[in-house]
């Protein structure tokens, strides 16, 4: 271009300058009126334009005869089969089947404490004890009549079965044997609500109250907690109650921790929450170190789709037309040298997954699929391909 406007300053130069020079344009500057002047610039004007026509004649005389081509250059990508999967992505919350409060259920002084929070515990092991206010001593003295009752009925029971005694004698240590068993039993409980212990094996995670302190029936003690029986749950959109089941694949990423680790949906309810519309999952979560905790946040990524032999392309190079049909350009017939005809292919697009997007049809294995350059070229317009 910079030559094409060097050729016609020069020309101009050259008009201007030869011919009259009562009619130069220096002439016509110094000395003439603004008509001249407006006459001398229209003069002008239409030389350009004369030059411009030839100079375009020139530029495709030279297009004609110039045999090198300037092509645009391309990169390519196959399109194979791979597989493609297709994920939910949620959140969820970290949660225990195994996490209670443990609350006093008789009333008195909190008479000892045998745990510190932080210690490990099994499976009944007694936590605390609350100072049973005499019903030790009674439950001795109640077990004491129950074992004269025990042996006044087996005499008794020894001589009616020699038909010595009276069957009424009988029968009355009999129901006093039995209502000293019932009490017994009964004291026995009341006993039992004295003693804290561990409904579950797991790990004290606080003392409420200390030794010492008055407490009474739902008084929070302590509280249990089993780390090692940990699951996530999530509440899921119901258009996707089909597609995610028990056994789905969940990848679950713990950005505070630092952690990701693959497991599997454990349970999917089948009531859907008319709230929000959605469902709820359990997911097993392996907890070898301890390092998750209740509560902990987490990021899910759940398999609700799988192909394994989709051809997928990268959702840049996909575009649209006006009448709303998505399209991408491949490079056709390409020779030793890396030339090609670039041609619109209309598609249809699955899911997309990150960068990448399903191609359902208009693309088969082996197509080469124009990448860089994609928005660039036109369909029919030769390409370069860079290897």
């Amino acid at each position: 271009m910079k030559q094409i406007y060097l050729i016609i300053a020069s020309s101009l130069l050259l008009i201007s300058c030869g011919g009259d020079k009562k009619n130069s344009t220096a002439s016509v500057i110094e000395k003439g009126t603004l008509e001249q002047l407006r006459a001398k610039r229209t003069e002008l004007v239409n030389q350009s334009d004369a030059l411009m026509k030839e100079l375009a004649q020139i530029d495709e005389a030279i297009g004609i005869k110039d045999t090198s081509e300037k092509l645009t250059l391309i990169t390519t990508i196959a399109a194979k089969d791979t597989i493609f999967n297709h994920y939910v992505e949620l959140q969820a919350n970290v949660k225990t089947k195994e996490n209670i409060l443990l609350n006093a259920e008789f009333g008195g002084i909190l008479q000892q404490v045998y745990v510190k929070e932080g210690q490990k515990v099994s499976k009944g092991q007694i936590l605390a004890r609350i100072d049973d206010g005499g019903l030790s001593s009674q439950l001795a003295q109640i077990e004491t009549q129950a074992a004269l009752a025990k042996t006044t009925f087996e005499r008794q029971q020894n001589l009616w079965n020699q038909k010595i005694g009276s069957e009424i004698q009988f029968l009355q240590t009999k129901t006093n044997y039995q209502a000293q068993l019932k009490a017994v039993a009964q004291m026995k409980s009341q006993v039992s609500k004295t003693i804290i212990r561990a409904p579950f094996s797991g790990t004290i995670d606080g003392i409420e109250n200390e030794r010492g302190s008055v407490v009474g029936p739902g008084t929070p003690v302590m509280r249990i907690v089993n780390l090692g029986n940990m699951y996530l749950e999530a509440e899921v959109p119901e258009k996707n109650i089909s597609t995610i089941k028990k056994g789905s694949d969940v990848i679950v990423d713990f950005p505070i921790l630092g952690e990701t680790l693959n497991t599997k949906v454990t349970q999917a309810n089948n009531y859907i929450n008319p709230a929000n519309r959605s469902f709820n999952i359990q997911i097993a979560v392996p907890n070898k170190n301890g390092n998750i905790k209740p509560n902990l946040s987490s990021k899910i990524q759940i398999k609700d789709y799988t192909n394994p032999k989709a051809i997928t392309v990268p959702t840049s190079i996909i575009s649209e037309n006006a009448d709303g049909e998505q399209f991408l350009y491949i490079a056709k017939n390409p020779d030793k040298e890396g030339k090609a005809i670039a041609k619109r292919v209309i598609v249809k697009v699955g899911l997309s997954q990150g960068e990448f997007v399903e191609i359902v049809e208009g693309i088969k294995d082996g197509d080469l699929i124009i990448k860089e350059g994609a928005r660039s070229v036109k369909d029919g317009q030769k390409v370069s391909i860079i290897k």
